[in-house]
């Protein structure tokens, strides 16, 4: 009996070791099944978060446009209104800001605010093809416009003030030097890199919600808890632009435009970003700027704009429209519906004027 009884236990110990051995076995096997979900699964997110937070990123071949050179000026007058020019749109608020020196017309902003280096960044709002396409038709005024009236139009809604003299040395020099900037531009051509990079519409509505921990946590340092920005010490412009409050932009200006908005932000925001390294998602960049033209700011009249509403952008936000969509959804989305709407009656239209001739 003994020795029968020490049998049994050495089987018991042997098909204990059997069962952990088969465990082992189970566990490695699943394992080995699994690896590839796991990897591919991470791979797929990795690429999904690269893709959209790096589409500037992607192997570039543009030669993108640079901005002529001032130090090439040989006539020593035009040289000295460029020069005069650039330091208007560099420090435009000294000049024409709440303690201007020439005037006393505008919200504190810089032209430079918007667009970026002093209108020569690349996808920064630059004035690339300014020289080249204008004078130019605009839908918003049905009219062709000249560069005096696109500049008085940023006067009157960007810096929130009043138009200048289009005779006046200002002027003059402003259009001076924005006209020097793409003179290496040849006529009716576009600039690569000027003015915004294009962005993808979300399959969603653009939310505000979203967009206020995108801005407290990459915009608010700069800019303040309150949106109204920091104006310099000696009281003159801004070190960081308001994006919302008395002075800031009006609802008439190009930026209250959502998708003017985040495309300006995903390739320019926060302070360091470039079209080739941006920090926003897309969808962060939507988002925040959702958060920010929710806010309030100064209100322009403007009954004269989009004579032809059928022009009016998909996210204009302001009716009347040609479709049956919200102001809401015009002005924050879902934007594809619409532009599709937008596209089958264009297709329409274009169809019926062909039938007719």
């Amino acid at each position: 009996m003994p020795v029968e009884h020490e049998e049994n236990k050495i089987i018991q110990q042997l098909v204990a070791i059997i069962n952990k051995l088969l465990l082992v076995i189970a566990v490695l096997v699943i394992t080995l099944i699994m690896l590839p979900v796991i990897f591919n699964s991470n791979d797929h997110r990795t690429k999904a978060n690269e893709k959209d937070i790096n589409t500037a990123t992607a192997k570039d071949t543009v030669t993108y446009w640079t901005a002529a050179d001032i130090n090439t000026i040989t006539d020593t007058k035009l040289k000295e209104q460029v020069v005069y020019g650039k330091e208007l749109i560099v420090h435009t608020a000294k000049y024409f800001g709440p303690n201007g020196s020439v005037l006393k017309i505008s919200n504190g902003l810089n032209c430079q605010n918007c667009h970026l280096q002093a209108g020569t960044a690349i996808f920064g709002n630059n004035f690339g093809s300014v020289a080249s396409l204008y004078p130019k038709f605009r839908a918003r005024s049905g009219a062709v416009e000249n560069l005096y009236k696109r500049i008085n139009d940023c006067f009157e809604r960007s810096l929130n003030g009043r138009a200048i003299d289009t005779l006046g040395k200002e002027m003059q020099a402003m259009v001076a030097y924005i006209n020097f900037t793409g003179s290496n531009v040849a006529k009716g051509k576009k600039a690569e890199g000027s003015g915004l990079k294009e962005l993808a519409w979300l399959d969603r509505a653009a939310d505000p919600e979203k967009g206020i921990q995108v801005f407290t946590t990459k915009c608010q340092s700069c800019h303040q808890a309150n949106g109204e920005g920091v104006f310099a010490t000696d009281k003159t412009e801004y070190t960081y632009p308001a994006l919302w409050g008395s002075s800031s932009f009006n609802d008439g200006a190009g930026l209250y435009r959502i998708s003017n908005f985040a495309k300006y932000v995903k390739c320019n925001m926060p302070q360091g970003t470039t079209y080739k390294s941006p920090q926003l998602t897309d969808e962060e960049a939507w988002d925040v700027a959702a958060f920010v033209i929710s806010q309030a700011r100064p209100h322009m009249n403007v009954p004269k704009d989009w004579p032809d509403v059928s022009k009016k952008p998909v996210d204009h936000p302001y009716g009347p429209y040609t479709d049956t969509f919200t102001e809401r959804q015009h002005k924050y989305g879902p934007f594809k519906p619409i532009a599709e709407a937008q596209k089958k009656r264009e297709g329409a239209k274009s169809k019926a004027s062909v039938v007719k001739n």
